[in-house]
């Protein structure tokens, strides 16, 4: 039973509910865990009040002031400037667009809170797998964390949905200021793609790397979660980025309308089946691999190389062709 119990911590507020209505229904009541539970949240309230008492005039009053004439380039802006700078002027300034744009927009960044919350709970219920102790074999400890890279890539396509897919719809109006400029959309989409993927690469490596540190897993699992992830990283914002050109919403006003739409749904669809056929196609190697663990043997070098050659090979053609659709699209929109 050790091995069905969830995972729990007595600083959870769910654990003090929990404990509080197990001891009404045991006919043994304790007042402990609703005090926990009641004072934490007037804590909250309280704080809340603070916050807002503190920081409410103060952004009405600089709401209310006239904007300066010239803008003043914040320390993210300047180092990301510096960073760039080997790019070229015109990359350099259409990243520091798409930033600007993202933080400018509460509706956006706001999501950032929410996403940071679902790794949490993401990472914390992955700390509390039993893999080890009785029962768990040497096999089951290394297919579950190549089985997580599947709930690592859902959460990536719902990311890449809600951020990238819409890049090309936020546009908006504005498209033809881009039109009537000598500016390639090659060079839009593309900055658009390294602007989007950037951060979700990076999420995405946090996220493996900690959910495998904890699940303690070999070498060799530790080198193909992070090749695959990084691998359909790329695939899946390529992925995102076309489709949005092909399906995109410019007469929308709110961003998170735009992935519930019919081409939000088909990129979810093709995301899922991108990763099905990236497990599947690395499935015969990792399981190659394991089975001559267990056997003391070494594995068929043929079994690897085709495996993740293949995964490889259809990862880099979502990644490529997606953004030529795109670039295409948006050249006969010019016309």
């Amino acid at each position: 039973m050790s091995l069905l119990r969830g995972p729990t911590s007595p600083w959870l507020p769910s654990e003090w509910a929990a404990q509080g209505i197990m001891t009404w229904l045991r006919n043994d009541p304790e007042i402990l865990p609703f005090y926990l539970l009641i004072s934490t949240a007037a804590a909250a309230i309280v704080f809340g009040a603070l916050l807002h008492r503190w920081l409410y005039t103060r952004g009405f009053s600089k709401s209310q002031e006239s904007g300066e004439r010239w803008v003043r380039q914040g320390t993210l802006g300047k180092f990301v400037s510096r960073i760039l700078t080997p790019w070229g002027v015109m990359r350099r300034e259409l990243v520091l667009k798409e930033m600007r744009l993202f933080f400018r927009d509460t509706t956006q960044w706001s999501q950032l809170i929410l996403l940071a919350v679902l790794v949490v709970v993401y990472v914390f219920n992955i700390k509390f797998l039993p893999l080890r102790g009785e029962g768990v074999t040497f096999f089951l400890a290394n297919v579950i964390p190549f089985v997580n890279l599947i709930l690592a890539g859902f959460v990536l396509a719902s990311i890449a949905a809600r951020f990238i897919f819409p890049g090309i719809s936020l546009e908006g109006r504005t498209l033809w200021l881009l039109r009537s400029s000598p500016l390639e959309m090659r060079q839009l989409l593309w900055s658009k793609f390294w602007v989007g993927t950037i951060p979700l690469l990076g999420l995405a490596l946090i996220l493996v790397f900690a959910t495998d540190v904890l699940l303690q897993v070999s070498g060799f699992m530790m080198g193909v979660s992070i090749f695959t992830i990084t691998m359909m990283t790329f695939a899946i914002a390529g992925l995102a980025l076309g489709f949005g050109a092909l399906f995109p919403k410019f007469n929308t006003e709110n961003a998170a309308q735009i992935p519930t739409s019919f081409g939000g749904l088909v990129l979810m669809m093709a995301s899922v089946v991108l990763i099905g056929l990236v497990i599947v196609l690395e499935a015969r190697p990792v399981y190659e691999y394991v089975g001559a663990r267990m056997m003391k043997v070494d594995p068929d070098p043929m079994e690897m190389w085709f495996g993740f050659g293949a995964a490889t090979a259809i990862s880099l053609a979502a990644t490529f062709i997606p953004i030529r659709i795109a670039v295409r699209r948006m050249t006969e929109l010019e016309r």
